[in-house]
Parts: structure tokens; sequence; C-alpha cells
């Protein structure tokens, strides 16, 4: 497939790039777009084909769940089912920002996306260019790392067009990424918080916000 790469150096560069990707996004496309940790491979994730066609782009296993990206609050209802106290706590205290929280899922979000699981990741990224598409699609985003299963994670558009050129709608070139590490993802679904995968939020912070936080044994 033709991939479009679009630049946001410019105001019009940046309002065609943002009108382009949410098009393309509601249109069931694939797109890479910067965020502060990464660039993500961006698609519908209320849509099952889309969500597969990120799988197959990438040659990542699909039982290997997603996270879900939204740009406002108000969009949470259409991801998750349930947000406890401790949820809006670190909402609060680290949204927008590098941390993904797992949550019980809304019943609309496609086992594509969570792997079959009853829960579903989600974050809300700073990155003004991911806003902005979240945003112009209406839609939440899934998006892991826009990169080949197993290649460094991309924090520049030119990692995004060495591994996926020809394999995705389009990319979005927002710069650097200024963070450069994975987000932090942590389970509120059980019953002391924890974290699965460490990123660019620590530990340390986090027990400052909940108190007792535990690690996964397998990170």
């Amino acid at each position: 497939m033709e991939t479009m790469v679009y630049k946001t150096d410019t105001e019009p560069e940046l309002r065609q790039a943002v009108k382009a990707a949410g098009e393309l996004l509601r249109e069931g496309k694939l797109v890479a777009i910067p965020t502060e940790t990464v660039y993500g491979l961006a698609a519908n994730a209320l849509d099952p084909q889309a969500v597969n066609a990120i799988f197959k782009a990438k040659g990542r296993p699909n039982d290997n769940p997603l996270i879900v990206h939204i740009a406002d609050l108000s969009a949470l209802p259409d991801v998750v089912s349930v947000v406890p106290e401790k949820a809006r706590v670190l909402m609060e205290r680290f949204w927008p920002g590098p941390l993904t929280i797992v949550l019980p899922r809304n019943p609309q979000i496609p086992n594509e996306t969570t792997a079959g699981l009853d829960t579903v990741a989600v974050r809300m990224p700073s990155h003004p260019v991911a806003q902005a598409i979240i945003r112009e699609s209406g839609l939440p985003i899934a998006a892991p790392s826009a990169n080949l299963s197993g290649s460094p994670s991309p924090t520049t558009a030119q990692h995004c067009i060495d591994d996926l050129m020809g394999r995705v709608d389009a990319i979005v070139d927002g710069g650097i990424c200024g963070v450069g590490l994975e987000s932090t993802v942590i389970s509120l679904a059980g019953e002391v918080p924890t974290v699965l995968r460490p990123g660019g939020i620590t530990v340390e912070q986090l027990r400052k916000v909940l108190g007792d936080v535990q690690v996964d044994p397998a990170v």
C-alpha cells in the first residue's frame, strides 16, 4: 500500500495532518502518530478489522492486548465500565501523561482490542498532535508502538518510516518523542494496584499517590 507522510512543522501542515489522520482512522485505516512516549500505530479501537490490521502490520501476536488512547475524560465511559476512586486519583495526578491504567472494559470494546480479557488498558497522551488527532477522529484509538514486533521502540517518524513504509496508510511526523520510553502500565483490576510494565512514571511516584503498589513478578 502507499503510505502518506504528513509533516506538522507549520500550522497549515499541522491542520492538514490532523484532518487527514482523523479521516483515515474513521475509515478503519492505520496511522502512525507521535505521542510523548513513543510513536503509536493508531486504529479505531472499536473496529475489530482495524485492530486486526495493527497486528498484521506489526507482525504482533494477537493475544497481546492493546492500549486504548483517549483525549478527554468524557470518552472514558466508552472504554471502561467502572472507574474506581484510585483510578480517579491517578488520572488527576498523571493524566495526560505516560501512565496506562487497566480497568474493567466497556462491553463495546471488542475482544480483538483486549485479547479477550475482561479488562482494558487506557491512557490519555499529553502530546498535542496525538490529542488533536484523537479528537478529530471522534474515536477511542488503539495504538501500540509503531514498529515491527521485536524492533526498538520508535521515537521519531523516521523510525516508523524504516519499519512500516508500505504497511500502513499514513505516518504523521510530530518530531522526537519527549519521554522516549513506553508508558507505565498499572492494573487496578485486583485488590492491590499492580505495575505490569515499568515506564515513564516510576513505582515510587505511584506509591506517593496510592500508598501500596506492587510490581508484577513477571516484571
